[in-house]
């Protein structure tokens, strides 16, 4: 199964949370580095994660239109 860390940026819908990974890339032809900004809709099923809090999500099977992933339960750190 694969995992992102990412951060936390909604957590308005009920037992889901939106979470934002960052990864850089280089362009092919120019290579210069950029920022790519990727989100992924996660499944915390008792609202742990709060917004701002780094955290990492696991792969899963289909939990809804756009939930693919389930929040680590144990690796919520918060940034504050």
């Amino acid at each position: 199964m694969r995992t992102q860390t990412g951060t936390v940026t909604s957590t308005k819908m009920q037992k889901t949370i939106v979470v934002s990974v960052e990864t850089s890339k280089t362009h092919p032809k120019y290579k210069k580095r950029y920022v790519s900004t990727t989100k992924f809709y996660a499944h915390d099923e008792n609202s742990l994660a709060k917004l701002g809090d780094t955290v990492t999500v696991t792969e899963s099977r289909p939990l809804s239109a756009l939930k693919r992933w389930t929040l680590v339960e144990d690796s919520i750190v918060s940034s504050k």
